[in-house]
């Protein structure tokens, strides 16, 4: 059986990674920092590690022998309040991961890495390619553009591949995150609710979506070497997506715009082509905004 190791395993993307895995027949290993506080299906085997501690990590690879990693593990969130965790998990995190699985005899076939869209900064208009600058306008994008360079340089030694997510969501998220914070509010039908720029728009993806497209990533052959978008190809604002919730959920919420919320580094416009992605991997399936609001809602 295919085995694939899935760091992160506990996070939002890391549940779903693992029932994509599941689903396709794969042998699911996920690392975690603490097994006892994450709730798994008993199919997938858990191993506690720090991402820092190279000795372990090098272990539990070299163990394993994994045909497949996909590296989730990570501060995903933009205004994240510890910079030095920020710093340390995501890109020394990473290194320590690429170090481990440069130095097993048996290397896996494809190492996935989760970069983000963040690295193409303040975009303002057009469809954003892979070619585009990258411009990180926060530490967040910082810390990715780094994770980045580190496959860069490892891709000499290690099968990496390089995905730049868009935002996503789905039923799960926490609430720190956008969409998932309107939908809570519109599901209690709260009467108002304080939101940042409404003004700014977002390329949004469905998680199902994307972990389709991570698995598909890892099993493609010719995607090593290879940075590709996982993304919709569309942008709607926050004041689209707010209007589409209360439309779906029949409750209609007084928004209003809290200065507190709104980032002087706020990326204006991400959207992105995924063009690339399927010419690797084939047409992907993502369910519309509509369709991923109505599942998190009714949930």
């Amino acid at each position: 059986m295919t085995k694939t190791l899935v760091t992160g395993i506990n996070g939002f993307t890391g549940y779903y990674m693992a029932q994509r895995l599941h689903a396709a027949g794969h042998e699911v290993h996920g690392l975690v920092r603490d097994a006892d506080r994450v709730d798994r299906d008993a199919a997938t085997v858990l191993h506690t590690s720090d991402l820092l501690d190279q000795e372990r990590m090098s272990a539990i690879i070299a163990d394993i022998r994994p045909d497949y990693i996909v590296h989730l593990a990570g501060v995903a969130f933009v205004a994240h309040d510890d910079l030095a965790e920020m710093y340390r998990t995501n890109v020394l995190g990473t290194r320590a991961l690429l170090e481990a699985s440069a130095n097993v005899a048996a290397q896996p076939r494809a190492v996935l890495i989760a970069s983000s869209a963040n690295v193409y900064g303040n975009a303002s208009e057009g469809t954003l390619t892979e070619d585009a600058p990258v411009r990180p306008a926060n530490d967040y994008a910082i810390t990715k553009v780094a994770v980045e360079n580190l496959a860069a340089i490892y891709g000499a030694r290690v099968p990496v591949i390089v995905a730049r997510p868009f935002n996503y969501t789905g039923v799960g998220q926490s609430d720190s995150f956008l969409i998932p914070k309107i939908v809570s509010y519109i599901k209690r039908k709260a009467p108002v609710i304080e939101l940042g720029n409404l003004d700014v728009a977002r390329d949004f993806s469905d998680v199902r979506a994307v972990v389709d497209a991570y698995l598909r990533l890892i099993e493609a052959p010719q995607a090593v070497g290879v940075t590709c978008n996982v993304c919709s190809g569309e942008a709607a604002s926050l004041r689209e997506v707010v209007a589409q919730a209360c439309r779906i959920a029949g409750h209609e919420i007084d928004v209003r715009v809290n200065p507190a919320f709104v980032r002087s580094n706020e990326v204006k416009l991400l959207q992105g082509s995924r063009a690339k992605l399927e010419r690797v991997i084939g047409p992907l399936a993502m369910p519309s905004l509509d369709d991923t609001l109505r599942w998190m809602i009714e949930s």
